[in-house]
């Protein structure tokens, strides 16, 4: 599949987990792509990997809360691939505390990697669409989390709602640019942080698939997002979860 042949992109916290599935089929089909990761040895151990499989890969450290950081790892795409026309964010970290017992640096310090970097890595890469002149995608990652309220992700749940909003944001304000910005939630995925065989009854009993998804299985989403397939459609949320989102009473 060459659906993304000629175009590059960077995937932030793109070295393990969905990130990572994201690179692959970004890659297979036919995107040159930077797997950018505040792990640079992960980045590079994963590029290495999808190098082996004739992959157009290149790793890049960086840290996504840090502006010098987004654009030095913009720079180094255009430089390497010779332009920047997908841009997923993906980076941050998972993590629940509960609401009467979390800190305030907690807080803060969730919604800075989950949500601050999205915007700082976003503004990035749009401020290069736009001088490039031809358009592009932006795909941020949100969570089932970020549409539905959950025990412990007081911190978590609203990073990822914010997501959806600034996703909706964004899609309005550089639409006239030619720039289509999109939004995937994923539900419980099957990354090297699982041990269980199937998620835990709390997602299943809403899940008309109930077991994890595969990173590979947001990636196509995403390839779908980037190409130039999708033409009309921007400021949305794409599901890859099962079915959690849409489920309502499931006995009888």
């Amino acid at each position: 599949m060459t659906v993304l042949a000629g175009k590059a992109a960077i995937v932030t916290g793109g070295a393990r987990g969905v990130g990572r599935g994201i690179v692959q089929r970004l890659a297979e089909a036919g995107a040159k792509v930077v797997i950018a990761d505040i792990d640079g040895d992960a980045a590079a151990a994963c590029a290495s990997a999808l190098g082996r499989q004739g992959l157009a890969v290149e790793p890049f450290a960086m840290d996504v809360r840090e502006p010098q950081q987004a654009e030095a790892a913009v720079a180094f795409c255009r430089e390497r691939f010779g332009s920047l026309d997908i841009f997923v964010n993906n980076a941050g970290r998972t993590d629940r505390q509960p609401f009467l017992e979390m800190s305030l640096s907690f807080f803060e310090e969730l919604i800075r990697l989950n949500l601050t970097g999205y915007f700082v890595c976003g503004q990035a890469a749009a401020r290069a669409m736009v001088a490039q002149g031809r358009g592009g995608r932006i795909i941020n990652i949100s969570s089932n989390s970020g549409l539905f309220g959950g025990r412990g992700r007081a911190a978590y749940g609203a990073s990822k709602a914010a997501i959806v909003n600034l996703t909706q944001t964004m899609a309005i304000e550089l639409a006239p640019y030619g720039i289509l910005v999109n939004c995937i939630a994923p539900g419980p995925m099957r990354t090297e942080r699982t041990r269980e065989a199937a998620p835990s009854p709390a997602f299943t009993c809403r899940m008309s698939l109930p077991r994890f998804g595969d990173p590979l299985e947001v990636g196509a989403a995403a390839v779908w997002l980037a190409s130039e397939a999708c033409s009309f459609t921007t400021g949305h949320v794409i599901g890859v979860d099962g079915g959690f989102t849409v489920t309502g009473v499931m006995e009888g």
